[in-house]
């Protein structure tokens, strides 16, 4: 009679298992390309931002739903992102991968056989990620791996790149990496992003799109919080005999418990179920002396500035040549004169030329094409100059900007001034907090600040019996918001990702030279082996054959 129950149990397994196996497998598609940015975050945390490209294979069932595999289940779900060739789409929690995850729903935007598809997804903060490094005590290790597929379902070869981002404040000599995996190259390629944080890049262009693959870096765990770093507990052996018995006790329940579940979830199957230093090394090299004569947004790229901002800065300079004038500010929508003024940079030129064009993609192409022509043509009026000795000429410039308007004895004078030397205030990293403080009483906004803010008009001409100043004004607060909503509309919707949009430029103009390696094997070794629910390192557990 025992023997009968089991063979109608097993019998019912099997026919619960066979479809959903069989269906699964209809997915077949090739992953041409993988991008994961690794941000070791200054709170101890870690965010995530995924780039994958997937060509689905002609016959193959539509990719409906994209599992990405995550280190642990600490995370919000809520924050995390994702979009399909630029289009919102869902974030499920039914991920049908290994370990902790989330699938991405692409709904009405799956990607159809025979098509090209690209999935972005972006996890902002993973807590309890780093980890002692076993080498060396004031060290914190950060192992990661990217997510993977299921060999079942993915053809041909991924070309991968994993970038870490590590904390902000840890300079270019205290960091350690790990040993590469296997296919990859020894050493990564090292760089400072567009905040000025140490990068680590590995890449290969054969990596398998269905192989984990483990990266690793150490650096001073001062750097974050202590709580952030995750110590194993001590063990009190006094306590295994009765640990032992709790856990033979649970165990027997939790068999039948999970084999319901895994049943339960089996038959709710009803078909297939399915986001940096940019100057050349020899930039750094001293030379003698100052380089004067650097416009100021020359004087921003020696002094690494994020790209956004220089962006601003141009968008300023050609308002005020009256080059240009904005239509919108978001989307944002430039209206570029014709012909255009004689006393434009190349730069200013190449910067209006992008904006002619309607296309999102080519036009951020164009962008970073301007950046590394700008980079290059400055990296050679530097040549045999002191970068340090320019750098800190500038920074008095700015200062010097500041004092002339401060020295100003009305509110008049000061905006005149202020106007003057605006690309070069900007440059002062607390330009918004400056502005309000200087400018405790209204600036007088200049002749050209409506070719700026669409939003904005000029009020007509005072009456001679009204008493009134002639030139409008705006608070001197409202004015440093309006210049900081300027780069915020460039970031977000212009040039997309800072750090994405500033290293394709930097893999142009090359970055830093890497390290030199410290101890014996140049790494750290304060990373476990990484894998599916491992309890000693941050792993992003894969798979699932989606």
């Amino acid at each position: 009679m025992l023997r009968r129950y089991y063979a109608v149990f097993l019998t019912l397994i099997i026919v619960l298992v066979m479809p959903a196996s069989a269906l699964a497998q209809s997915y077949s598609f090739s992953l041409d390309r993988e991008i994961v940015h690794a941000f070791w975050n200054q709170d101890g945390t870690l965010a995530l931002d995924y780039t994958f490209i997937f060509t689905n294979n002609p016959n193959a069932h539509a990719i409906d739903f994209v599992d990405v595999g995550l280190p642990n289940s600490n995370f919000a779900f809520d924050d995390i992102t994702a979009d399909v060739n630029g289009h919102p789409v869902e974030i499920s929690s039914d991920y049908q991968g290994n370990g902790s995850g989330i699938a991405v729903d692409l709904g009405d935007n799956a990607i159809l056989p025979g098509q090209i598809g690209t999935v972005h997804v972006f996890v902002p903060h993973i807590y309890n990620v780093l980890h002692p490094d076993s080498d060396d005590d004031q060290y914190a290790s950060a192992v990661f791996s990217p997510t993977w597929f299921g060999g079942e379902y993915v053809t041909g070869s991924t070309n991968l790149t994993v970038v870490f981002h590590l904390p902000p404040g840890v300079q270019p000599q205290e960091p350690r990496w790990h040993a590469a995996p296997s296919g990859f190259p020894s050493e990564p390629q090292t760089g400072l992003d567009d905040a000025g944080c140490v990068t680590y890049t590995w890449a290969a262009p054969n990596a398998s799109g269905s192989k984990e693959y483990t990266f690793g870096a150490s650096f001073p765990k001062s750097y974050v919080p202590t709580g952030a770093i995750v110590t194993p507990p001590s063990y009190n052996f006094d306590n295994l005999f009765d640990d032992i018995l709790a856990g033979i006790s649970f165990l027997c329940p939790c068999i039948f418990i999970l084999l319901f579940i895994g049943l339960s979830i089996l038959t709710a199957i009803q078909g297939p179920r399915r986001k940096l230093q940019y100057l050349p090394p020899h930039v750094s090299i001293e030379g003698h002396g100052i380089k004067r004569g650097l416009t100021a947004v020359e004087a921003a790229i020696v002094m690494q500035e994020s790209l956004d901002k220089v962006m601003t800065m141009m968008l300023f300079s050609v308002i005020k040549k009256d080059a240009a004038r904005v239509l919108s500010r978001d989307p944002l929508k430039i209206d570029i004169a014709s012909p255009l003024p004689v006393d434009l940079h190349d730069y200013e030129t190449a910067f209006l030329e992008a904006f002619r064009e309607n296309d999102s993609t080519a036009r951020k192409k164009l962008l970073q094409t301007m950046f590394v022509t700008l980079i290059k043509s400055t990296t050679a009026k530097m040549k045999g100059f002191s970068h340090k000795e320019t750098v800190a000429f500038y920074k008095s410039i700015i200062e010097k900007a500041w004092q002339q308007v401060e020295a100003g004895e009305t509110p008049e004078v000061k905006s005149e001034i202020f106007d003057k030397n605006l690309e070069w205030t900007m440059l002062d990293r607390s330009f918004d907090d400056r502005t309000r403080r200087v400018f405790t009483s209204p600036i007088f906004v200049p002749m050209w600040w409506g070719r700026y803010d669409p939003t904005y008009s000029r009020p007509a001409a005072p009456s001679p019996q009204i008493p009134t100043p002639a030139v409008p004004h705006l608070p001197g607060s409202d004015f440093a918001a309006s210049v900081a909503g300027g780069i915020q509309t460039f970031s977000q919707r212009v040039i997309g990702n800072v750090g994405s949009f500033t290293s394709d430029v930097t893999n142009v103009t090359n970055p830093p030279p890497p390290p030199s390696r410290s101890g014996s094997s140049g790494r750290s070794g304060g990373g476990c082996a990484c894998a599916c629910a491992c309890a000693g390192c941050a792993c992003a557990c894969a798979g699932g054959g989606r």
